[in-house]
């Protein structure tokens, strides 16, 4: 593994405070967003993302404001996905201090705004992300699910990350539905199966719980390693985490 590997914590966001759910539902507070990025830098973190968990199901844009604090706040990248759905929206999220947006059901819905936000803004600052769950009738075993998880496709997700691929996007993240917020681990089948796919970077992102699962991640290909109810309640800290990886060879910044 020669790739440098990164740690990513979450921020989902919801009337302007961190939250966590379980398989996208059941959600709680974590948190003040400002004061979760600052702890999280402080800690070692590579990259930040925060995701407006509710905007695309409100139909509404990403809660600007609050992405301007978070962006004040921090000194690592900063994605930013939720509420994006052309480029005046993603424009006025990297303008609020984003250094990148990421975008889901919108894509899919509207798969000329991959290109196009690519052409306007270039393939640095684009991640696509892809809601995944499992279902047999699918020639990879996957689905693509969007609106923060809730409607399904009937389009494979391995075929959908294909064709994200083909646009140029450098960077997708694949999160379980069935992982989500669940610590059992990762959903390692679909990060394979993307990994085989594609050229871009591949973001495991949904059920982490041990230091273990962080490594196994690493091990099916995924180099940015996300994660956030274990980062917001203080399971793992990402000083713990990296020294363990870097014990097993897994190359990290510490």
């Amino acid at each position: 593994m020669s790739d440098l590997v990164r740690i990513m914590p979450c921020l989902d966001m919801r009337d302007g405070r961190v939250v966590k759910g379980v398989h996208f539902v059941d959600i709680r507070d974590a948190g003040d967003p400002v004061e979760c990025a600052r702890a999280y830098c402080a800690q070692g973190a590579d990259e930040l993302a925060l995701l407006d968990i509710t905007a695309t199901a409100e139909g509404r844009a990403t809660l600007k404001d609050v992405v301007r604090r978070v962006a004040e706040a921090t000194t690592v990248p900063f994605t930013v996905g939720g509420g994006i759905y052309d480029v005046a929206t993603a424009a006025a999220v990297l303008e609020a201090g984003a250094d990148k947006i990421s975008v889901s059901s919108a894509a899919f819905r509207k798969q000329e705004l991959i290109p196009e936000l690519l052409k306007h803004f270039g393939a640095e600052k684009v991640t696509v992300a892809i809601d995944v769950d499992r279902n047999g009738a699918m020639a990879s075993g996957y689905e693509v699910y969007i609106d923060g998880g809730r409607t399904p496709t009937g389009a494979d997700a391995v075929e959908w990350a294909k064709r994200v691929d083909g646009y140029g996007v450098r960077v997708i993240l694949p999160t379980s539905k069935a992982g989500d917020g669940a610590r059992a681990g990762y959903d390692l089948p679909v990060i394979r199966a993307m990994k085989a796919a594609v050229t871009a970077e591949i973001v495991a992102s949904g059920g982490a719980g041990t230091l273990e699962h962080f490594y196994e991640a690493a091990q099916a290909g995924a180099t940015v390693l996300l994660a956030a109810s274990i980062f917001h309640f203080s399971v793992i800290g990402i000083t713990d985490l990296k020294r363990y990886l870097r014990e097993r060879g897994v190359p990290v910044i510490l």
